[in-house]
């Protein structure tokens, strides 16, 4: 097929309504015909990021670790193998801005450079509808767990972000687990033009109670940054809704702003486990170690005093990481707990080898969770954003 016969075949894809209501399989078949392209299967990563998950009966389950199409997902880059069949197979990772969504598999006789673009551009149209549809479309969720969700779990997953956002100036990344038995922790991270806002919490218990709580707070700090607020308006604005909803509850957090053109870094710690600041191949010791205010909720009420705002300026490079105490109370090898120091080394060496951030956090708790054997003392959040140069 030609090169305009394809592009208006694809614009005759798109501006038909009726497509717009397709299955995703049925999608991906016709767009990918429309391209000229014979065969093309969409995989998707699961809630832990194990296994890449076909949205057909037909193929089956990808390993992330160990398979050309998880090398693909895991360094976002195309690559290409013998399909098995006599013919070749291309994985593209599914790319939604910065998030992972898994893996494309385009399968043909031969590629040429063309249909080499054309798969790319089949997979960042099918991000796009992806990302568009899993909100409402339970297909998709069934797909991508591999176990049973409890209700609390299900609850607070809802209010969460993607896994990873960013832009040329910044990206931002996180993790949770346990997956399916989540608690009280939580995270956030948005962008505007100037501003990355980021948040880890951790709320008091395991149960819906806890959950809740990191519901209403999440849901706080939204409403106070969409309405305009600052830092210090925005705490208190989350301490306000906690007192009025749930008086006997409370949570530990840090919420930050970071400037993008300045690399100025602003935030409030409630209780919560200082953050680290990495830079270049070094843990700068202490660097954002502060007294902690009290926890959000009805503690802050108890103290006659209003909240701290630090600030630290970043240097292009640097990797600021939040997380959760159950991070640091894993237990690594021989049963010591992993502690501060083995946590940053690890982030020191992934992202000095040039590992996107997304994929250090991935292999991260994972280790922490292979350690554990999968049973967590408690939840676990990892929380890591990198400030980059202009241009």
């Amino acid at each position: 097929m030609a090169t305009s016969e394809a592009s208006d075949a694809l614009l005759d894809f798109l501006a038909d309504p009726a497509h717009l209501t397709l299955d995703l399989a049925t999608a991906v078949d016709r767009c990918a015909k429309a391209l000229g392209l014979e065969h093309a299967v969409v995989h998707l990563v699961d809630v832990q990021q194990r296994c890449l998950v076909p949205q057909t009966d037909v193929a089956e389950r990808v390993p992330v670790d160990g398979s050309l199409a998880g090398w693909a997902h895991r360094t976002q880059s195309m690559r290409v193998e013998e399909s098995g069949t006599g013919g070749v197979r291309a994985w593209y990772p599914l790319l939604d801005g910065a998030e992972r969504l898994g893996v494309l598999a385009v399968t043909q006789t031969a590629f040429t450079a063309a249909s080499l673009v054309r798969g790319k551009a089949l997979a960042s149209l099918l991000a796009m509808l992806i990302t568009s549809k899993r909100a409402y479309e339970d297909s998709y969720v069934r797909h991508t767990r591999t176990q049973r969700m409890r209700l609390p779990a299900e609850m607070l997953r809802a209010f969460l972000p993607p896994r990873t956002i960013g832009n040329a100036r910044v990206v931002s990344t996180a993790v949770l687990e346990p997956a399916y038995e989540l608690g009280g922790d939580a995270f956030d991270h948005s962008l505007t033009e100037t501003t990355l806002h980021v948040a880890v919490l951790d709320a008091m218990g395991h149960d819906l109670a806890s959950g809740l709580t990191s519901a209403v707070t999440l849901a706080a700090c939204r409403n106070a940054r969409r309405n305009g607020a600052d830092l210090p308006e925005l705490v208190e604005s989350a301490d306000r809704a906690l007192a009025r909803w749930l008086p006997d509850q409370f949570c530990t957090a840090v919420i930050a702003q970071l400037d993008l053109a300045t690399g100025l870094l602003r935030w409030s710690n409630c209780g919560h486990p200082p953050p680290i600041l990495i830079r270049g191949d070094r843990l700068m010791t202490d660097a954002m170690e502060r007294e902690a205010d009290p926890p959000m909720g009805v503690p802050s009420l108890l103290v006659d005093r209003p909240r701290h705002t630090h600030e630290i300026r970043l240097e292009p490079g640097d990797r600021v990481l939040m997380y959760t105490d159950g991070v640091i109370e894993a237990r690594g090898g021989e049963t010591k707990l992993m502690g501060l120091e083995p946590f940053a080394d690890y982030v020191i060496r992934a992202t000095g080898g040039g590992e996107p951030a997304p994929e250090s956090m991935r292999r991260l708790i994972h280790s922490i969770l292979d350690a554990q054997e999968d049973r967590l003392r408690d939840d676990a959040t990892l929380l890591m954003f990198e400030w980059r140069a202009a241009g």
